[in-house]
């Protein structure tokens, strides 16, 4: 049996981390394998209820591509990336607006809901949420060429965030939870990064924190070693010296650019640990990076 004092010094060691956040906003990206193992979907669940319950507001913005996938394969429609995006035709957005808002985002819903919460699906289109305007995707043409422009179809970025109907919510005790699909000016839709998304949001509410969970431990060093935390100058050191490479540079651009906008502190923190999100925020040591706007 484990021991009833542990437990105790475990709560008193979260005590000023629950004081120090109460009745602040917590944007976090939900992705990956937490979305997809039983056992990780339920350690979630819990931790997003647990945060509201003592007084925090969690902002949930997930993710959903290899549910995309799954469900482009069964249609028979090839799924194709450039550099790392999905080339999203109009019959391929419609797979995507349907999974993401109609399948994926209801199922994070009744999840949180299951363990306690009141949580409540949107997508970036309720309430005008995410405005967004097609992706200009160029590739170099060579020295003294101009970029070649690629069409990746329906692949947007954010212009604004009208954080309104989020704000409503958390007054309301509700849990907000965001599918990554915004809005043009006409109208039309678009499918955009998870992660950008998530990181504008933070932004335009001034969060507290913003969490990208990953499917790895979170930025490492030239040893592969975890580093525990980061300044703003460390971070870009790091990606101008390539050792933040391959897709973990746009996770950290998006978390500077939030710390930049007015976000408190960013963490990309390893979403494959049992209860993450509390370990992270609620701990002396976490389970990931946490970058700074400064060092403290």
């Amino acid at each position: 049996m484990e021991n009833p004092i542990d437990k105790a010094k475990v709560l008193v060691e979260a005590l000023p981390y629950i004081r120090r956040f109460y009745n602040k906003t917590i944007v976090i990206k939900y992705g990956g394998s937490a979305m997809e193992e039983e056992g990780l979907k339920r350690s979630f669940a819990a931790d997003i209820v647990l945060l509201k319950f003592i007084g925090l507001n969690p902002v949930v913005v997930h993710g959903g591509g290899p549910q995309i996938g799954e469900m482009l394969t069964r249609l028979g429609k090839k799924s194709q990336f450039i550099e790392g995006m999905r080339v999203t035709d109009g019959e391929t957005m419609d797979v995507v607006e349907m999974v993401l808002v109609g399948k994926v985002n209801k199922e994070i819903v009744a999840m949180i809901n299951q363990q306690g919460g009141k949580a409540v699906g949107l997508s970036g289109k309720d309430g005008k949420l995410i405005l967004a305007r097609k992706l200009k995707l160029t590739k170099s043409a060579g020295q003294n060429q101009v970029p070649e422009i690629i069409d990746i179809g329906m692949v947007g970025e954010v212009t604004a965030i009208r954080p309104e109907v989020i704000e409503s919510l958390e007054k309301e005790n509700f849990i907000p939870v965001i599918a990554p699909v915004g809005a043009g000016e006409g109208g039309e839709t678009y499918n955009i990064n998870a992660d950008l998304v998530a990181g504008k949001i933070a932004s335009a509410l001034k969060a507290e924190k913003l969490i990208l969970l990953t499917d790895v431990e979170g930025v490492m060093d030239e040893k592969k070693r975890l580093i525990p935390t980061l300044d703003l100058k460390q971070a870009g050191d790091l990606i101008s010296r390539k050792v933040i490479s391959s897709g973990m540079i746009p996770k950290v651009n998006c978390c500077l650019e939030a710390l930049e906008q007015g976000v408190q502190k960013a963490h990309i923190i390893d979403g494959t640990v049992e209860h993450a999100v509390l370990l992270e925020i609620f701990t002396d040591v976490g389970v990931g990076t946490q970058i700074y706007k400064e060092m403290e």
